[in-house]
């Protein structure tokens, strides 16, 4: 990131604010949204945007897109929070809006908004009063109105990697060395990175409190053991911004998937003290119960989904009984991730050889014309076949005997290998 002037007013600012770049140039990651000739850059350097929906994890640059992008098209900017603001701040800024030409209106953490106050935001939106740019870490899909979601563009932004938080990292040391002119140097970096988790605000807030709690000498040299005393002994400061709030929520995914009922308990009382949102952590539930159990336990799925469905009816404080029954029985289930694996298998496939045609035998045949040149011929319907099955192939000829599910090593997908393996034979090496 590219800084900006340095004033005296700096030192009263947070390091990630001081170091937020204004140019596209200055910005760190997101090569694929933004790279050259990248989708959202050539938008951008068009003049001509759509709205927008940044879905991404926490401190990877949302908001300073979208500053960039009011700055690069030099248009109107105005910000709300989610946490904060309601319906009538948001007509307040469309009122406003109204009589200037392509303002943009920027809300953070959209998926918190209510029904009622994205609905305030259609009309301005569909007339292009506004140019909507709404940031979220939850799936869109689940957390914005559909009509709201179909008038905007999403564009997915990904977790930071090594490279883009050392450059950073090194644009911060530079900063720091001039602002409080002593030495420093970075022994080890290993601590830095992890307690940033990928989040460059969290990186930023660690190397800032350890310069700070570390002054005195001219030259400072920083080593992972110094990293970690300094964050642990400031780790209310450290975390200022509640940024813990997803740490928590790793740990109670981690300890279902590491089927530890104790720890998921503990922690799904950390976030219900905390305030946590119970539609939150219902919906992590629900793709655990598919992600890391799936066919191992079919049932935990149900229940995920029959949790969901029961907080929504029961509210608080009842809820919290129906949350800590699923967080158990997703914890003590057995685990696999074979239909997880599969599906990317297959997807990682489709993306290197393309739309591979559908065998004729199995293609659907409507019309005369299809049936008279080949669609569904020797087709074989497997409930005319002993036991409902009848050996053809599915597959396209380029991958035909391809295997993407490898059923996991548990009780009920022992039993789906046998059953494959008696179908199948050796076709799929079961």
């Amino acid at each position: 990131m590219n800084t900006m002037d340095q004033t005296s007013s700096n030192s009263k600012k947070p390091l990630a604010e001081i170091l937020r770049p204004s140019t596209l140039d200055g910005y760190i990651g997101q090569e694929h949204l933004l790279g050259k000739n990248a989708i959202l850059r050539r938008s951008i350097e068009s003049g001509n945007i759509p709205s927008m929906i940044l879905w991404g994890p926490p401190g990877v640059g949302k908001t300073t897109l979208a500053y960039i992008i009011s700055q690069t098209l030099n248009r109107p900017f105005y910000t709300l929070s989610a946490v904060s603001s309601g319906v009538r701040d948001v007509r307040k800024v469309i009122d406003t809006a109204r009589a200037q030409a392509n303002a943009i209106l920027f809300i953070d953490e959209i998926h918190r908004f209510s029904k009622s106050q994205q609905d305030s935001l259609l009309g301005a939106v569909e007339t292009g009063i506004i140019t909507l740019i709404g940031a979220t870490t939850e799936n869109p899909s689940f957390e914005v109105i559909s009509p709201l979601l179909s008038r905007c563009q999403v564009y997915i932004l990904k977790p930071l990697d090594k490279s883009h938080l050392l450059k950073m990292l090194t644009l911060a040391i530079q900063h720091l060395e001039k602002e409080t002119g002593r030495k420093i140097e970075i022994m080890e970096n290993e601590a830095l990175l992890r307690f940033s988790g990928g989040d460059a605000r969290k990186l930023f807030n660690a190397i800032e409190l350890v310069v700070a709690a570390n002054a005195g000498a001219s030259e400072l040299k920083i080593s992972n053991a110094m990293v970690t005393e300094t964050i642990q002994q400031n780790l209310a400061i450290y975390d200022k911004a509640g940024e813990q709030h997803y740490d928590i929520i790793s740990a109670f995914i981690k300890s279902m998937r590491g089927s530890d009922p104790n720890a998921a308990v503990y922690w799904l009382a950390r976030m219900i003290e905390g305030g946590e949102d119970p539609k939150f952590i219902a919906r992590r539930m629900v793709i655990l119960a598919s992600e890391d159990i799936g066919n191992a336990n079919p049932n935990a799925l149900l229940l995920a989904n029959a949790c969901f469905d029961a907080i929504n009816k029961i509210g608080w404080p009842e809820g919290r009984i129906i949350l800590s029954q699923t967080a158990v029985y997703l914890a003590t289930s057995p685990k696999s991730n074979s239909t997880y694996l599969a599906i990317d298998d297959a997807l990682s496939l489709v993306r290197k050889t393309g739309d591979l045609p559908v065998p004729l035998h199995i293609r659907n045949a409507p019309t005369k014309l299809m049936k008279d040149i080949g669609y569904g011929k020797d087709y074989k319907y497997a409930h005319g076949y002993d036991k409902n099955f009848v050996e053809l192939e599915f597959l396209p000829e380029k991958i035909k005997g391809r295997k993407f599910y490898e059923p996991g090593g548990n009780a009920r997908e022992n039993e789906i290998r046998k059953w494959l393996k008696i179908r199948w034979g050796e076709k799929y090496g079961y």
